[in-house]
């Protein structure tokens, strides 16, 4: 059934030909228009539901920046307008930037007929489910909320966030271990047109290089000696939905080739068999190693970076954002104060100025985990400084300006392991890590 009006604007008679022929079967209104001058005009006479803009109207241009210029004046008209944008390879850049100034999405041409229906479709149902939203007065719950703190840093990320969350552009999160990568994932995953859908988490540290391909991409039966029935990997588990790969940094060199080539061409094969499956996932990957380093060292693939990293999004430590702390905490002692039937409990002010004033090496994890620790074990209703244990042989925050992130992550693993005498399941429980990542990281650093 046609549904809605779109307005095309494209300096290509060839290009904006093709286009009547296509979308006059799935639009009541199709409008064409040849020179962005008539925009205004044409916006208030057609009203329409969707704008396909292209990026470059004058001969022998191509920075863009006249399609900046005309995206800005419609959301001038109308800030809530979708508009999809059309670019050539070789402005995918400049498309991002137009995503962050309030663009849908953006279509690479030549464009494949699909791709491009289901864009505008999608940008078009994004919009009226942001509207009903809005409508309704709904929230998001409150541990989303919670997850994004109110310092200035977390809500530039947040409204980043918002933005390309809209989109299917790969986005890769990068930050110290404990600062809530996968639960700002997971928040994306929410604010996505996928949110119904499944999203699917894989910690790359812990997937062995001899299981790498039947765990990502699946199997069949008989394709190796346990190979007793034909399993699906994560990729077709996320289809539609999205995959969250943990620890991207720890994927050994040879294993980055065979991802990149999924990645790129959006099908896979199970091993063992010789059909391609295509697969529909949104992706977001997540390290907090320094990509770019290892590129330079020769470890991790440069064409694989620039393939995750078409929005990056780098976590501040809880140290750099210490106005987030009492809200985060508040949010653990009710939770865990719930857990354990110790409902009266509450913070004394002394306590709330200790957790600000520590360092937190181990980030929001490590104040989730103390702040558990101290409903356990704390005997009155008041939580006092004394109920935590802080590691006050740990390195203070200008010492750790000076160390990378490498060694600082390398100096928490060997005092969590001195810790806990060598007990390995405790450091792991202790970091908030699995035990195949923490083998892994100990190999690693030679701990």
């Amino acid at each position: 059934m046609k549904k809605g009006n779109i307005l095309v604007v494209d300096d290509n008679k060839n290009v904006l030909s093709a286009l009547r022929i296509l979308l006059e079967s799935y639009y009541q209104s199709v409008t064409l228009i040849s020179t962005p001058n008539l925009l205004p005009a044409k916006l208030r006479e057609v009203t329409p539901d969707i704008v396909l803009l292209d990026m470059n109207f004058s001969a022998g241009i191509n920075s863009g920046n006249e399609g900046l210029f005309w995206l800005s004046e419609i959301k001038k008209f109308d800030k809530d307008l979708p508009v999809v944008l059309f670019t050539a390879y070789a402005d995918i850049e400049l498309a991002v930037r137009a995503l962050k100034n309030g663009a849908s999405d953006f279509v690479v041409k030549p464009w494949d007929n699909t791709k491009l229906i289901t864009t505008l479709q999608a940008a078009i149902q994004r919009n009226k489910n942001r509207k009903k939203s809005s409508s309704t007065g709904e929230l998001q719950n409150s541990a989303d909320e919670i997850c994004w703190g109110k310092s200035a840093a977390m809500q530039e990320l947040r409204k980043l966030a918002q933005k390309v969350a809209e989109t299917d552009a790969n986005i890769l999160i990068t930050g110290e271990n404990g600062t809530g990568k996968e639960v700002i994932a997971r928040s994306i995953h929410k604010m996505s047109a996928r949110k119904k859908q499944i999203m699917v988490t894989v910690d790359m540290g812990a997937v062995t290089e001899t299981l790498f391909e039947s765990e990502l991409f699946g199997h069949v039966k008989g394709s190796f000696t346990d190979a007793k029935n034909d399993r699906e990997g994560k990729f077709e588990a996320a289809n539609h939905g999205t995959l969250f790969l943990d620890e991207i940094g720890n994927l050994s060199y040879p294993l980055q080739a065979k991802l990149l080539n999924v990645i790129q061409s959006r099908q896979i094969i199970r091993v063992g068999d010789n059909q391609s499956i295509p697969v529909d996932i949104r992706l977001i990957c997540a390290t907090n190693r320094n990509l770019p380093q290892l590129v330079q060292k020769g470890e991790f693939r440069e064409d694989l970076l620039y393939r995750v990293n078409t929005i990056h999004i780098e976590l501040p430590p809880l140290r750099e954002r210490a106005e987030d702390i009492p809200q985060l905490a508040e949010f653990f002692l009710q939770q865990y104060a719930s857990k354990y039937q110790r409902s009266e409990l509450q913070f004394s002010p002394a306590t709330i100025e200790r957790l600000k004033n520590y360092s937190w090496p181990g980030n929001v994890r490590e104040l989730q985990h103390a702040i558990e620790k101290a409903v356990i074990l704390c005997d009155g209703n008041e939580l006092q400084p004394d109920d935590f244990y802080m590691r006050e042989t740990v390195i203070s925050p200008l010492e750790t300006e000076k160390l990378s992130l490498e060694d600082a992550e390398k100096l928490l693993i060997s005092n969590a392991i001195k810790r806990n005498n060598g007990n390995l399941s405790l450091v792991a429980t202790e970091l908030g890590i699995t035990r195949p990542t923490l083998y892994s990281k100990i190999k690693k650093y030679g701990l």
